[in-house]
């Protein structure tokens, strides 16, 4: 006599179920992963602005009076950059350098959540530290110290 093995409807939908929930999380991590590589983009142009900024220094004795065209800070989303670059916080030796990520207006695909990224430079000692954060929020991104 031979049996028909089958599945029942509620194995499947338990298989599609897990297969769902499965794809949802690797999908999440994924965009995740995908995100962080984008900071790649910002660290060569922040790192540019340093550069830049070392010069203007080096230059005038002081960061007073640095602006965003100084270091080539471009203060808008554009269709050729993730993100818009800034000058933040200035003393006379230590400075601000800025990345937001675009939510519209930047290269697609423009990021769901923005968040700052930035690097804050001292001339005086030469130390850098790089910090990011979820601008709804302020919640630490990519394992980095937050705002500060």
């Amino acid at each position: 006599m031979i049996k028909n093995r089958a599945f029942t409807l509620l194995e499947l939908v338990v298989v599609i179920v897990i297969l769902g929930i499965l794809a949802t999380l690797g999908f999440t991590q994924y965009s995740k992963q995908v995100e962080s590589t984008r900071l790649a983009e910002a660290k060569v142009r922040i790192g540019n602005m340093r550069q830049m900024a070392t010069e203007y220094y080096w230059k005038n004795g002081s960061l007073t009076g640095i602006v965003n065209a100084d270091v080539g800070a471009t203060n808008s989303c554009v269709s050729t950059n993730f993100y818009r670059y800034e000058i933040g916080t200035i003393t006379s030796d230590s400075l601000r350098l800025r990345a937001t990520r675009c939510t519209s207006s930047g290269k697609t695909p423009n990021a769901s959540r923005g968040y700052e990224y930035y690097l804050e430079y001292h001339l005086d000692t030469g130390q850098s530290n790089w910090h990011c954060f979820y601008t709804e929020g302020f919640d630490p991104c990519f394992g980095l110290p937050g705002s500060g």
